[in-house]
């Protein structure tokens, strides 16, 4: 059952650019606190001088999701004074289409009346009943936008005609929970490519590691820091010097992966790789796949390499978490880089003795 989403939003605000050019944070509901403002602002494109609009963006920052709809106001009689308006909302889940739906509304029911009043109203039916229907405005449900959905809406064939066999890199990195940085000067392309990338490991399904839109900001790269493994997405190609913040870094423009000498050794790539990819490669080319079911193909090797690791592993001492039994995988004298990959899986499993 999911969430109501009383439970998911969290909340809406209103930032404004006036014939003076200035953007400005106007209103919000229930209130948003003054660094995700300040966060906020950045991430609108109205505070942006290259005057490149982009009409839906969304990002994570400390476990709150931004999902942000920019629109230009033309011959809005009840706007004079503002030429362009975002309209954010914060909620607890990953869900780009359905709030890119919701903003939608709420941005030409502000176009319509130019005031916040009758926003809160259909936000607050959302809130209580998930469902706001206006005759002119279109209506929402919630109801229609499955969290499933959501994970599946990205193109893993779009991933693999781009990067081929070194696709596998991106899915040891994603299996050992390391960190990706991808970078790309369009924000489209990367929030397009980020989005998918958890669907790799879909055994977890786990977007909260997706930050796909970070600025090199300190208080934004201190939060992303504390986060244990990630994919960060950036517009900005200095990303690609500030080897502190990536285990793997993707320079999506060039459809170049670079691995950091720091986990050379994790991700020694071997026999069990190549077979990966292979498998990743002709499933993504078959014609007659749909991206999930190449997904479905991903997991299915992926729950084998569990099993093979579940089968490794010993429960001591009462009830814990099976541990990896080091001795045990030794002694299936796996190739090298193989039994390497195991131990590392284990360890980002938890699996193993401290």
């Amino acid at each position: 059952m999911a969430e109501p989403e009383a439970q998911l939003l969290r909340a809406v605000g209103l930032i404004e650019k006036d014939t003076n050019g200035d953007a400005l944070w106007v209103w919000c509901y229930p209130s948003v606190t003054a660094d995700l403002r300040t966060l906020l602002l950045r991430k609108c494109c109205l505070t942006d001088e290259n005057k490149l609009l982009h009409t839906f963006v969304f990002g994570q920052y400390k476990r709150s999701w931004f999902y942000i709809t920019t629109v230009e106001v033309q011959d809005s009689p009840a706007l004079k004074k503002v030429t362009h308006f975002s309209i954010v909302l914060t909620a607890k889940d990953f869900n780009p289409e359905k709030y890119a739906a919701f903003t939608r509304i709420l941005c030409r029911i502000y176009l319509k009346h130019g005031s916040p009043v009758k926003m809160m109203e259909s936000y607050i039916a959302v809130l209580t009943k998930g469902i706001c229907q206006s005759e002119e405005n279109g209506s929402f449900l919630s109801k229609d936008f499955d969290a499933r959905k959501a994970y599946l809406a990205g193109s893993i064939k779009d991933i693999v005609s781009q990067f081929e066999m070194e696709t596998v890199i991106l899915y040891t990195a994603l299996m050992l929970k390391k960190r990706i940085v991808v970078y790309h000067p369009r924000i489209e392309a990367i929030q397009e490519f980020t989005r998918t990338l958890p669907a790799l490991v879909w055994h977890r399904q786990d977007w909260s590691i997706l930050h796909s839109y970070v600025h090199l900001n300190e208080e934004e790269l201190e939060a992303l820091k504390a986060c244990p493994g990630y994919i960060a997405g950036f517009t900005d190609s200095e990303v690609s010097s500030r080897s502190d913040l990536y285990d793997v870094y993707v320079n999506l423009a060039d459809s170049e992966i670079t691995v950091s000498p720091v986990v050379k050794e994790a991700m020694t790539m071997g026999k069990l790789h190549k077979e990966i990819g292979q498998l990743i490669v002709q499933s993504a080319e078959d014609p007659d796949k749909s991206d999930s079911q190449v997904i479905k193909d991903i997991s299915l090797k992926t729950k084998e390499i569990l099993a093979t690791l579940a089968s490794l592993t010993e429960v001591s001492d009462g009830n814990e978490k099976p541990t990896l039994n080091a001795e045990a995988l030794k002694q299936k004298r796996f190739p090298p880089a193989t039994e390497n990959f195991l131990f590392h899986l284990a360890a980002a499993e938890q699996m193993l003795k401290i």
